[in-house]
This record gives C-alpha cells, sequence and structure tokens, in this order.
C-alpha cells in the first residue's frame, strides 16, 4: 500500500477547501471590502498595542524604550495590592457598577415596554425624542448641568430647597450622595437610547401571537408578562452578559468631572486612579499594571457569566 495516499488525499482536501473560499471571497468581495476597514482598524488600534502591555512587568524607562528596560515581574501588582487605596479603589468601582447596572439596566426595558404600548404615533415620537436626546449631550455639558443644577446658592436644587426652608447643601461635596448622582443622571442621559435595541426586538414579534392573546381575553398585563418579555428574554440576557462583563469598567471622564477633594473618597475608581498615577504621576509601569488588573477581572467576569447563561439558558455570546 502506497503510504503517501493518505497525505496525498489529505493534501486535496485542504485545496479543495481553500479553493472554495477563495470562491466564496471572489462572490461575495463586496462584504469582505466592507468588513476589511472595521478588522484593519481593530488590529491596528487594539492588538498591535497589546504589545505595550509588558511595561506592566517591566520598570519602564523612555530612555530605554519598551524592549530595552528591565523586567521586574509581578513587581508592581504587588505594590498595588499592599496599596492603602487598593480596597477603596475595589469597593467604589464595584460599588458604583452595581449601582449603574441595578438602577439602570430595567429602565430601557420598562421604557420599551411602555412605548410598545403607545398607539397614538405623535405622542409616542415625542416621548421618543424627548428620552433619546440626552444621550447627545457630551459628558462635558451633562456634568456642567449637574453642577449647575446642585451649586450650592445658586442651583436650581437648592433654591427650590430653600423656598421650602432648607439650608443650603453642596451635594456634589457630600461622598454619601456622589453614587446617587452619577447613577441617576446616567439613567436619565441613557435609558432612551438603550431602549433602541428593546423596541427593536418587540417590533419583531409576530402579530398573530396578540391577535391569537386578544381572542383569548388576555389583558394587557398578561400579553407583557407571557408574549412581550419572553420576546425580549434572549436580547436581555446578551445585554446583560455585556453589562457584568465590564463591571470594572467604570467610565473615566464623567467621573473624574464630578470629583472634587470632598468627595474623593467615594469618586475615586481604578480609570481615575490610572489616570493621576499613570499620566500625571508618569509612573506609566505601575498604572500599566492596574489597568491590566482591571481588564482580566473584566475578562474573567465575562467569561464566567457568558459559561453561566450558556449554561442555564439557552443564549450566549459564544
Amino acid at each position: 500500500m502506497n503510504r503517501s495516499l493518505p497525505f496525498r488525499r489529505s493534501q486535496a482536501v485542504k485545496l479543495s477547501r481553500s479553493g472554495r473560499t477563495m470562491n466564496r471571497m471572489k462572490r461575495h468581495w463586496e462584504l469582505y471590502l466592507l468588513v476589511f476597514l472595521p478588522v484593519l482598524y481593530l488590529i491596528i488600534f487594539k492588538y498591535v498595542p497589546m504589545a505595550g502591555v509588558q511595561i506592566a512587568f517591566k520598570d519602564f524607562n523612555v530612555v530605554k524604550g519598551i524592549w530595552g528596560s528591565p523586567w521586574v515581574s509581578f513587581k508592581h501588582f504587588g505594590t498595588f495590592f499592599h496599596s492603602p487605596n487598593f480596597w477603596l479603589l475595589i469597593r467604589n468601582t464595584i460599588g458604583i457598577s452595581v449601582y449603574s447596572l441595578l438602577a439602570g439596566f430595567p429602565v430601557p426595558i420598562l421604557l420599551a415596554l411602555a412605548l410598545n404600548e403607545v398607539r397614538t404615533g405623535p405622542f409616542k415620537r415625542s416621548v421618543q425624542m424627548i428620552t433619546y436626546a440626552p444621550h447627545f449631550i457630551s459628558t462635558v455639558v451633562m456634568v456642567s448641568i449637574i453642577i449647575l443644577i446642585l451649586t450650592p446658592h445658586v442651583g436650581v436644587a437648592d433654591r427650590l430647597f430653600s423656598l421650602l426652608g432648607m439650608k443650603p447643601t453642596n451635594f456634589l461635596g457630600i461622598p454619601e450622595f456622589f453614587k446617587s448622582i452619577y447613577v441617576w443622571s446616567g439613567v436619565w442621559q441613557e435609558m432612551g437610547y438603550a431602549s433602541i435595541i428593546y423596541i427593536a426586538a418587540l417590533a419583531g414579534v409576530d402579530p398573530s401571537l396578540y391577535e391569537a392573546a386578544r381572542i383569548d381575553g388576555a389583558t394587557r398585563w398578561k400579553k407583557i408578562i407571557h408574549i412581550d418579555l419572553p420576546s425580549l428574554a434572549p436580547i436581555t440576557i446578551i445585554m446583560l452578559i455585556l453589562s457584568l462583563g465590564s463591571l470594572m469598567g467604570v467610565g473615566f471622564e464623567k467621573i473624574y468631572l464630578m470629583q472634587n477633594p470632598l468627595n474623593s473618597s467615594s469618586s475615586e475608581v481604578i480609570s481615575t486612579y490610572v489616570y493621576k498615577v499613570g499620566l500625571l504621576g508618569a509612573n506609566f509601569s505601575f498604572s500599566s499594571a492596574v489597568g491590566l488588573f482591571n481588564s482580566v477581572i473584566n475578562l474573567i467576569l465575562l467569561l464566567s457569566v457568558n459559561f453561566a447563561a450558556r449554561k442555564w439558558s439557552e443564549t450566549s455570546l459564544w
């Protein structure tokens, strides 16, 4: 028996597969061209910079460069873990993230369900425009609005409270108020835009289901419970996985702009700490180690939540 026959067969199979792939690419070249630029963007700006992650394990020196700096292993990670700010940063980051998730995740779903029940066209479009508009306000403008509303003596809220006989209060200077101000202003700003994906999912529900429910005498609440919510379940699980997978990724800009020395005990999170230590303090290796630690925790959370979702439901990212 010729021993080279299996090898030739495998080579023929590979050639046939590559030929089919080339034919498929030629036939759908427009789609591949459409995907090319986003993929190129990811490679250049997301994957190539990963080579710089090694400075988290080095004592980075600007003169020597990334490749010439000496290795220090996990020295910077140990410094961060034993830092007096470690548990403060973890507590604030997780606290703000969990608060934002609990407060902000259900609101777009409720808004989508409410808009799905509205039959009046002009009223529905007006509500959508009013709720979508805050998303397009820049972070700087949004924080400026918050400061103008909550500034003592001249702010709208303080003037209103003074009319009720209450003393002026510096809301942004009280640490206990910071999380609530940050979270609920974010809910107001993002609830309309975040509801779009749920509204799109409800638009794809088969109308015959509603007709059958109407014939059976189902009330509006029963339609929501037995038709709308099951239809939203797959996309809700996907969005929940993505939200939990970025639990440690609290946004930097808004918190940094709202931060002041009076509320820093509640507002100092990992992202602001990395900025202050890495860029302002020029301690690039230490800040890279902190950022890498944050990213690894997010990755572990994403994999864990996706595994749990795949195990307990039929919906997952992969």
